[in-house]
């Protein structure tokens, strides 16, 4: 296996710069000289999008930048000893020993435990005071490969270690001493979790200090670390066994079942490696209270302990944001699917391919032609205009018909997978019932976020009923979905479900109200209500007012299909160009999220952008609204006119007045891109919090069963 270090890629007293973002981009121009990266650009970017969402400073000095980057071709360190310090967010200073952690974004097993070896070298204080005295890049190097590559004389290796229990023996120099089930009989006894999103540094590092603390403070601890580098279980009879448990995570615990009533404490990596003592502690504190949070699960028994979380509990803001986080990931690829494929039906079969077809009563275009064609019996349509027949026409029919399919699931996904964050797996079934009883009910989005919190508290209040042992195993398959399906959709139905109604009626009827009016203040109006929830019942209600006057034929409802289609286009071509222009704001997957909006918007599909209001709805929802209310204006001034009632570009011949079409899409995009980029510069999340999740993150981490991103992606550690 190549080294992950050479003495080119070190440098010794050197001044590299007065911010952290130099010194990364110095470190990343490192290896890539050294023709381990494509390009410096590229690896300092991905570096410096991890950095802006969680600092890397450590205490005693330490910063870890690091990244998995698609710029990466060769799993390397690069290491600076650095005259004058440089601040990297750590809370007792600036740092002066700062080490690059460069992964392929597909790296292989075996480079990302060497470089998860290293993190954890980083927490003892014999090698952190080594790299402080060694005189030569080359003892540098020496120091770092017996860390990561130790001679058998010195025990196990790197590839190998798992972290020490408190009752072993502190790690040596060489690596921690394998992971023992044996306990004292006179000892406490705990059990912990620690993982981070691609599981390269932090998930060791918060392990190993967990573990020093814990064998300071006389307590038995077996750690599970959920990393890049695999997983053991913990055995299920210390499992059982422990008094209470640890959370360290900053993404989901895998198989959180295990652990179902046991007293816990949660928090993020970063705390578990500033604050070690204070989480052992509290852990114990929570093992003696009767009251004490606990991992919920069904027959956990979890009591009334469940709402009264200790002191260690994640703040509410942080919990609200990692559910939302949580359902947005798993509907991302909805989104991403859905939008594509009717976006490819309208260019293969024509803008009215998703109308209703004449012949086939209560049938679309799209929908009859899939049911009753083939490709040896290819549909015709002579005649029609703004509709393909033959082979294209059946092809965008059956892109019509998937695509349709993946959008319903849409809000579903996104309510069931809410639920999943705050109840685990008791809160998909009542989740994904009450996402689609909320679009039957015209609730849209909004109703998918707030069904989606009342079926995962249903279903973790139900859940922590103590059951007679007898009905205890109905619990998880047949009381939970019954009761929680039934409060929550029952609430969607019955209490949400008229007002929002009415409030889509009254809404339609002051739009009609308005058709006499300003044009200007409609085409406001218009974009607006398009921006305001992104497919939800404001939209809606919008989008149907458009296409009801479409009906008509006559001037004025063809200027207001246009107007809510061009302001509807916005939203997701503003955050692909606010990715585009300040990339640093964004983390990479979120910078991937904005280069497939260009499609989306682009094919009218305002659910594009739906990602980045989920998760930063205060600065990206009025951005948006601000963009969408200019380009109403600006079409409905010019009088554009429009015959179709979606497909963006893809309808471009079924439009009078394309070139004033283009001018107000391009400006509305350009102010809205302008003002989100403006105000997340200006009041964004400030380097060095503690963030739980982000959407790609969790989606990885889910839909891949590990902590890791899909390969091609950079990704956070």
């Amino acid at each position: 296996m190549s080294a992950l270090i050479t003495p080119e890629l070190v440098v010794l007293d050197a001044d590299l710069g007065s911010e952290k973002a130099a010194v990364v981009r110095r470190l990343a121009g490192l290896v890539a000289d050294a023709g381990r990266a494509t390009g410096a650009e590229a690896l300092a970017g991905d570096a410096l999008a991890r950095e802006a969402q969680a600092a890397t400073g450590l205490p005693g000095g330490i910063a870890i930048p690091h990244c998995r980057s698609a710029a990466v071709t060769q799993a390397s360190l690069a290491f600076a000893r650095l005259d004058p310090k440089v601040d990297f967010g750590a809370a007792d200073g600036p740092a002066d020993l700062v080490f690059l952690i460069a992964a392929p974004a597909a790296g292989d097993a075996d480079h990302l435990t060497l470089l998860s070896a290293l993190a954890r070298a980083l927490v003892r204080p014999d090698f952190v005071a080594a790299l402080r005295a060694a005189a030569s890049p080359a003892d540098v190097v020496a120091l770092v490969e017996e860390v990561v590559s130790p001679s058998p004389a010195t025990g196990a290796t790197a590839a190998t270690s798992t972290p020490a229990p408190a009752t072993t023996p502190a790690a040596t120099p060489a690596a921690a001493a394998p992971v023992s089930t044996e306990k004292s009989p006179a000892r406490r006894r705990l059990v912990a979790v620690t993982a981070c999103p691609t599981g390269i540094a932090h998930t060791y590092m918060a392990a190993d200090k967990l573990t020093a603390a814990a064998q300071a403070a006389g307590v038995d601890l077996v750690v599970e670390t959920q990393g890049s580098s695999g997983a053991t279980p913990l055995d299920p009879a210390v499992v059982r066994d422990a008094e209470a448990v640890v959370f360290a995570v900053d993404v989901g615990v895998r198989d959180r079942d295990r652990f179902a009533g046991k007293p816990v404490v949660q928090a993020g990596t970063k705390r578990a490696i500033n604050d070690p003592d204070g989480m052992i502690r509290e852990a114990l504190a929570a093992a003696d209270d009767p009251n004490a949070r606990r991992v919920p699960g069904a027959g956990s028994g979890a009591g009334s302990g469940e709402a009264a979380a200790p002191a260690a509990r994640p703040g509410t803001a942080s919990e609200i944001r990692r559910w939302l986080l949580t359902g947005v990931s798993y509907m991302i690829p909805f989104v991403a699917a859905g939008g594509l494929l009717i976006a490819l039906g309208f260019l293969f079969g024509g803008y009215q391919i998703v109308n209703p077809n004449p012949d086939v009563e209560g049938s679309s275009y799209a929908l009859s032609w899939v049911l009753n064609n083939s490709f040896f019996d290819l549909p015709t349509a002579s005649g029609v205009e703004g509709l393909n027949d033959g082979f294209l026409g059946y092809l965008g029919a059956v892109c019509t018909v998937l695509g349709q399919a993946a959008f319903g699931f849409l809000v579903p996904a996104l309510a069931g997978y809410i639920a999943f964050a705050i109840a685990d797996r008791p809160g998909i079934v009542p989740g994904f019932v009450v996402g689609a009883v909320s679009v039957s009910v015209g609730a849209g989005f909004i109703g998918g976020l707030v069904g989606g919190i009342i079926a995962g508290f249903a279903a973790r209040w139900i859940a922590s009923w103590k059951l007679p042992t007898g009905v205890r195993g109905l619990q998880p398959v047949v009381i939970i979905p019954l009761l929680a399906t039934l409060i929550s959709s029952g609430i969607m139905a019955v209490l949400l479900g008229r007002p929002l109604a009415a409030a889509l009626e009254g809404l339609g009827n002051w739009l009609n109200g308005l058709t006499g009016t300003s044009a200007v203040l409609l085409g406001i109006i218009l974009g607006l209500m398009m921006c305001f929830d992104l497919g939800g019942p404001v939209n809606k209600a919008a989008y149907v007012f458009a296409t009801t006057g479409l009906a008509a034929g006559s001037g004025a409802p063809l200027v207001i299909m246009a107007t809510v289609m061009a302001a509807g286009m916005v939203p997701p071509l503003a955050m692909a160009l606010s990715t585009l222009v300040r990339p640093k704001l964004y983390t990479p997957a979120e910078r991937d999220n904005g280069k497939a909006a260009w499609l989306l918007g682009l094919s009218f599909i305002s659910e594009g952008a739906i990602p980045f209001a989920a998760a930063d709805p205060l600065r990206v929802i009025p951005s948006m609204m601000l963009g969408g209310a200019t380009t109403g204006a600006i079409v409905a001034a010019s009088g554009v006119e429009l015959r179709a009632p979606h497909g963006g570009i893809f309808v471009f011949f079924a439009m009078n007045g394309v070139l004033m079409f283009l001018v107000a899409l391009v400006v509305g995009t350009v102010v809205g891109a302008l003002a989100v980029t403006v105000a997340k510069s200006i009041g964004g999340r400030k380097t060095g919090t503690d963030v739980p999740e982000d959407a790609v993150d969790l989606a990885h981490a889910h839909t891949a069963g590990a902590s890791a991103p899909a390969p091609g992606a950079p990704a956070r550690v």
